[in-house]
């Protein structure tokens, strides 16, 4: 059988990323982490098949990207897109920040995550204009 979710071949990477985080994923692993959020476990740098997710909650199959500069590219746009199809096929719901919403509007997002945490279906993501 065929391990698809946090693969050891990427355990090095994975804890690489954890200790280098990007200032906006440090600020929202702070509000997840220890069931700070509706009492759920969360995991950093979880993997999914080839993928790596910043923040995913196996309870709910939740995941959260927080995207850099680097992802607005047309190639990383591209790829992001396969990457969120991917794990959707798992039946895992996905959100999409940005690094500037993070900074500019932590509340919002963490509103937006908990409405995704108690909804029972995925809700529909504005456009990246939280």
């Amino acid at each position: 059988m065929t391990i698809l979710f946090n693969k050891t071949e990427t355990k090095n990477f994975r804890k690489f990323l954890r200790k280098n985080s990007p200032t906006p994923e440090s600020i929202v692993w702070s509000k997840l982490k220890n069931r700070q959020l509706e009492n759920t476990k969360w995991r950093r740098q979880y993997s999914v098949g080839d993928y790596i997710i910043d923040f995913y909650c196996p309870e709910k199959k939740l995941a959260i990207e927080i995207d850099g500069d680097s992802h607005y590219h047309r190639k990383a746009i591209i790829q992001d897109k396969e990457r969120e199809k991917y794990i959707k096929s798992f039946g895992i719901k996905f959100l999409r920040f940005t690094n500037d919403q993070v900074m500019r509007n932590l509340d919002g997002i963490l509103n937006r995550i908990t409405e995704n945490l108690t909804s029972p279906l995925p809700l529909l993501e504005k456009e990246r204009s939280q």
